[in-house]
């Protein structure tokens, strides 16, 4: 979490940047540089911006295998639901329909998870 104290100018970095490195490194909290006001850079420690980056990843791969898990999950609900004659037929002409159908459904899921 990036306090409001952590937030300085690009100048003042520039002027008291020993400083603000011996600080960063101390307190392992990010720093935000502005440049005309506006946030700009983050500066952080190399360790900690390496754990955060650890943990990033780690997190990612953790949702690529529930996201797996839950494909693999509806897979297998679909197969029940061939084997069990829970599936409608369409003919050439409803096929168009139905594309639409799911992609606006996709669509729509990809919304609620972003």
């Amino acid at each position: 979490m990036i306090s409001l104290d952590n937030i300085q100018s690009l100048t003042d970095f520039k002027r008291n940047a020993s400083s603000y490195v011996d600080r960063i490194r101390e307190t392992k909290s990010p720093l935000v540089l502005t440049v005309n006001g506006k946030a700009a850079v983050v500066v952080q420690d190399a360790t900690a911006f390496q754990a955060s980056a650890e943990r990033m990843e780690s997190m990612e791969s953790q949702i690529r295998a529930l996201k797996l898990a839950a494909l693999k999950q509806d897979i297998q609900v679909g197969i029940q639901q061939l084997e069990n004659g829970q599936y409608q037929d369409y003919d050439e002409d409803e096929l168009d329909a139905l594309f639409e159908d799911i992609q606006r459904e996709g669509r729509e899921s990809l919304r609620i998870m972003s």
